[in-house]
């Protein structure tokens, strides 16, 4: 099969994505955020938000509110410590996941308490129903357990026993791959995911990604190749 015949994927550059640097804040958002309106980035399927956050050490963000919506973090440096009105606490470090689900609503803060940056990804996704009682959870995920292969870190399918639970029909995956090795993705029919590697570049069907560049994956079949070492994160959805 030649390049020409495989399914190009849609590269968003880092360069392009939108930005709100607060100081104690820089984000970069994949899709419209805040003030960040692109009407061509309203999300991908079920995925509403991918966030590429570095918070400075000391600061974060105060007591505010959610509702409707699973909340995923994803820490790439440093370590996030959550709180919420659900009486939840909690310290999530690097590699590691924590995940919200908002349900009839819920408040929580999220504090860089460390003194370095922390570096992150925060992605929204869509419930498959509204309403419910909200939920917290973290958990550890070692990355040599992650080497060459995919590890599914929040599910919400019931088969994915080992992974912390969501509630929407998705899956948020983690790998780490070595230069020159290779991994595979099938999207299904009416399913949606999109791609971000943490660290290195890739070459996905041929196409060149830069690391923190996102990569929205329509039906078909992709095959991943590391040009460097490479951490990717990848979220599939309805």
């Amino acid at each position: 099969m030649t390049t020409d015949t495989l399914t190009r994927p849609d590269i968003r550059r880092f360069a392009t994505l939108g930005r709100a640097d607060h100081g104690w804040l820089d984000a970069r958002h994949h899709f419209s955020f805040a003030s960040y309106h692109d009407p061509a980035r309203m999300g991908w399927g079920a995925i509403r938000v991918w966030n590429d956050d570095a918070i400075a050490g000391g600061s974060g963000f105060p007591p505010h509110p959610h509702r409707d919506m699973e909340i995923i973090t994803y820490v790439r440096s440093g370590a996030i410590s959550h709180e919420d009105s659900l009486g939840n606490r909690g310290r999530t470090a690097a590699g590691d996941v924590q995940v919200m689900s908002a349900g009839s609503g819920v408040r929580h803060a999220e504090f860089n308490a460390e003194a370095e940056t922390t570096t992150l990804f925060q992605i929204w996704i869509e419930p498959t129903t509204r309403g419910g009682q909200p939920s917290w959870g973290a958990k550890p995920f070692p990355k040599g357990e992650r080497a060459g292969q995919w590890v599914t870190l929040a599910s919400g399918f019931p088969d994915d026993a080992d992974a912390l639970t969501i509630r929407a029909e998705a899956r948020v995956m983690a790998a780490t791959l070595a230069r020159a090795a290779t991994l595979t993705h099938v999207v299904g029919a009416g399913r949606h995911a999109y791609l971000v590697p943490a660290t290195g570049a890739l070459s996905i069907n041929g196409d060149r990604v830069e690391a923190r560049d996102g990569v929205a994956l329509a039906e078909g079949s992709y095959t991943i190749e590391a040009l460097d070492d490479a951490e990717i994160v990848l979220v599939d959805a309805a």
